[in-house]
């Protein structure tokens, strides 16, 4: 097997507690305690970068695409956002980690599919 390395930077975001105080609102029957939705978190490829200020820039640009995907992962149609998305608003419900590096480990080709929206 051989292991590729990915022209890609990555941005885990994981939610913060306004968020699985909104995701138990929304989805009172599923599991969403802080703790359990921390526990994965979703990886989103951005241009490769090699400083800082590149996961600064690209959050700056795709915070908002981020945060609508989060939602919709609970409220696919919207109707239980909040009412005004902002970039202050999404750092308080949403932790970053910067991942320098990508590496693909699979044997499989990538598949993209792209999602509406």
């Amino acid at each position: 097997m051989t292991i590729k390395l990915l022209n890609r930077s990555a941005i885990v975001i994981r939610p913060k507690q306004p968020m699985a105080d909104w995701a138990a609102r929304v989805a009172p029957d599923e599991e969403t305690d802080l703790a359990t939705l921390r526990m994965e978190g979703t990886v989103y490829l951005i241009d490769e970068v090699e400083e800082e200020s590149g996961f600064v820039q690209a959050l700056s640009r795709d915070w908002r695409q981020i945060f609508e995907n989060e939602l919709a992962a609970w409220d696919e149609y919207g109707d239980e956002w909040p009412e005004k998305l902002d970039q202050m608003m999404f750092e308080r419900w949403f932790e970053a980690d910067p991942q320098v590096l990508a590496f693909d480990l699979s044997a499989e080709p990538l598949l993209r599919a792209e999602l509406e929206g």
